[in-house]
């Protein structure tokens, strides 16, 4: 009789960009100084975390356009922008919902109401400083390794 074995199913962690960039100080600072540059600085750190962990990485933002839209950044992350009719929020819970029954999906804010969204669904959530945590060992699991593999 052979062994079962588990299937994991793949896996998504959904960014509430805004929500992220207010809570991280040193990346709200970057937002007040310039608008703009704690987005990209977001999506720059998120990338080497989904490079490092294999975690794919979905950010949302609030936008100000018309309709909703999507990209990809040079480091593969795909970014949602709310239309002005719909906030981060409303993207990230319409996508857990979606996803849910195929994928495994984990939420990172400090939305109360969006995490209990999400985990009610089935799903998961991770807190500003939880993602902050994680992402710093990812930093220093990256740079340990990048340091073996220097010296050889």
């Amino acid at each position: 009789m052979a062994a079962s074995v588990s299937q994991s199913r793949p896996s998504f962690l959904l960014v509430d960009g805004n929500n992220i960039i207010h809570a991280w100080p040193d990346l709200l600072e970057l937002h007040q100084r310039k608008r703009g540059t704690a987005h990209s600085e977001l999506i720059r750190r998120m990338g080497d975390y989904q490079s490092f962990t294999g975690k794919r990485i979905v950010i949302v933002f609030d936008g100000r356009g018309a309709v909703t839209s999507d990209e990809r950044s040079a480091e593969g992350i795909q970014i949602f922008y709310s239309s002005s009719s719909h906030t981060a929020d409303d993207i990230i819970e319409r996508l857990a919902l979606k996803y849910l029954p195929e994928f495994d999906i984990e939420v990172a804010t400090d939305d109360r109401a969006e995490q209990d969204i999400v985990i009610g669904a089935g799903g998961s959530a991770l807190s500003s400083f939880q993602l902050r945590d994680e992402w710093e060992r990812a930093e220093q699991d990256r740079e340990r390794w990048l340091s073996r593999h220097r010296s050889r």
